[in-house]
């Protein structure tokens, strides 16, 4: 149970409530609230519906730019980490 849960489940169930509460405050500052948060969303699931499927040809694009330079960095230090071993 332990393994599910990343630790004492009594003590992970009392952080997550502890930081909801913190979350809680936050948003109550800056005048969010879950109805607000949720039309959001929804808002911009339409928007990006509504740009049509180009949308995916451009992060496609944006995803391979970067990987070009991720992949073979993270490649690198996997490789050089386990010769260290």
């Amino acid at each position: 149970m332990e393994k599910f849960f990343g630790g004492e489940p009594l003590w992970v169930v009392l952080r997550l409530v502890v930081i909801s509460l913190v979350l809680g405050v936050v948003m109550a500052a800056f005048n969010l609230d879950v109805f607000g948060l949720v039309q959001k969303l929804r808002d911009l699931a339409t928007y990006v519906y509504s740009l049509g499927f180009d949308a995916f040809a451009w992060v496609i694009d944006y995803f391979i730019l970067g990987a070009v330079i991720v992949f073979p960095i993270w490649l690198i230090m996997r490789l050089l980490a386990v010769s260290k071993k």
